[in-house]
């Protein structure tokens, strides 16, 4: 059995693969890497009755894999960079030998993978972190099911100036409550719900747009989307809308969230 962990900014993820089959997936949160990569390992054993003298080796991944030597509790442990893990764990997760991957964490990657070569195409700061950061100051909360909860009850049309605010036609292929620029209104009454909901709408349209334009680049009109971001409904949302404006499709699948640790493994 191989162990792949993925060693996060803010989530650290393992993953267990044996015979080239997910046995067992877990997430913890730790202060530093070292803790975060034993506490998930001891919670995935745990979880999962897995006995350590199963585990054959080790491979880590991520942000903070470089604070990790050559063993964990004394099992061979192994490096491997950030974007073949993406890589190799989306092209497992599709069922396909050649996709684009937006991974979206704290930042956002975007990845083309084939069975020849994976490939760093670029990305953008913009992600995760910017929810919380941006939420931190504008509505003073940084915990994210409580951003989502109230962006969730936000009125978007409050804080972004739409096509119809300047506008009594569609304007190209963007109809009327298209953003035409995010925070562009901000009216007096916009409550923090309304402002959680801009935040979340700005980082995931600036996600889907460079998405778009890392497709189009490659003649493909799909795009696999993975990392935590892949879970945030509202999220999900903004990029299924612009993939009925831009002919992408956005593919969510199983597990997507573990897409990192999951290729450290397979490539273990």
């Amino acid at each position: 059995m191989i162990i792949g962990i993925d060693i996060g900014c803010t989530t650290t993820k393992a993953v267990a693969v044996q015979n080239g089959k997910v046995v067992k997936t877990i997430k913890t949160k730790a202060f530093d890497a070292i803790t975060s990569a034993t506490g998930a390992l001891g919670k995935l054993t745990m979880e999962s009755g897995i006995n350590i003298s199963d585990i054959e080796k080790i491979i880590v991944t991520g942000a903070g894999s470089i604070n990790i030597k050559n063993e964990i509790f004394g099992i061979e442990t192994h490096k491997i960079d950030e974007i073949t893990a993406i890589g190799t764990g989306g092209m497992f997760l599709s069922g396909k030998d050649n996709v684009i991957i937006c991974n979206i964490g704290t930042g956002t990657s975007i990845i083309e993978a084939t069975r020849e070569k994976i490939t760093h195409l670029g990305g953008t700061g913009v992600g995760g972190g910017t929810i919380v950061g941006l939420s931190k100051d504008l509505i003073h909360s940084t915990t994210f099911e409580n951003i989502l909860d109230m962006a969730g009850k936000g009125d978007l049309s409050k804080v972004d100036l739409l096509i119809e605010d300047i506008s009594e036609s569609d304007i190209s292929f963007l109809n009327k409550k298209s953003t035409a620029a995010n925070f562009g209104k901000m009216l007096d009454t916009a409550g923090k719900e309304d402002v959680a909901m801009g935040i979340v709408n700005m980082v995931y349209q600036v996600i889907g747009m460079i998405s778009v334009f890392a497709a189009r680049s490659k003649n493909t009109d799909q795009i696999l989307v993975t990392g935590n971001g892949s879970k945030n409904l509202l999220g999900r949302a903004v990029l299924e809308n612009i993939s009925k404006m831009y002919n992408i499709h956005f593919e969510f699948p199983a597990d997507a969230e573990y897409a990192t640790a999951l290729g450290a493994a397979l490539r273990g």
